[in-house]
């Protein structure tokens, strides 16, 4: 069986109506991925008014890309770095005082590569309390990193990442514990 992508079909995803994902389009390349706009206080009125949940005291720096707000909630005092793309095509859920380090990128999309159709498979991200998510860090579809837990710089995350633990690697394996001082 070879893939066919005349095939494909993902009519069943509905992220949105039309004019809500074109209203946002144009924010999101005017106000988050263009990094003439250092204003964090924006972006979170802008998330706000496009349904997400945002916490107080949260940094959103410039050349952000957010696929679709009404799917994202970020906990207080949380920092998301230059050049993060959040592929939210289902919900991504960040906690308190999270950092996503510059160029991270948290997909919640993939294709079943099984199938000819190569159908579009989506998960929800979770990332917990105090959770550090490295540079250019990638994290699959589905996948929770749970409180206090790293994952490296240039790591891929597929699987679960435990509380206090540093994970390193592409995919990321666990090498040491988290002490905080």
């Amino acid at each position: 069986m070879k893939t066919d992508l005349s095939t494909y079909n993902n009519d069943w995803y509905r992220p949105g109506g039309s004019l809500k994902r074109l209203s946002w389009y144009f924010i999101n390349v005017l106000f988050f991925e263009n990094p003439l706009n250092p204003s964090s206080g924006l972006k979170v009125f802008f998330l706000k008014c496009f349904g997400a949940q945002v916490g107080k005291g949260v940094v959103i720096k410039p050349g952000v890309n957010i696929k679709y707000p009404w799917k994202l909630s970020i906990g207080d005092f949380s920092w998301i770095g230059e050049k993060v793309w959040i592929d939210n095509l289902a919900d991504v859920n960040i906690g308190r005082h999270v950092c996503i380090s510059q160029g991270a990128m948290l997909l919640c999309g993939n294709h079943n590569y099984k199938k000819s159709t190569f159908d579009l498979i989506i998960g929800g991200i979770t990332v917990k309390n105090g959770a550090w998510i490295g540079a250019k860090s990638v994290v699959c579809p589905g996948v929770i990193l749970k409180n206090h837990s790293v994952l490296s710089v240039n790591s891929v995350a597929t699987k679960d990442l435990e509380a206090f633990r540093i994970y390193q690697g592409n995919p990321a394996i666990l090498v040491r514990n988290r002490i905080t001082e």
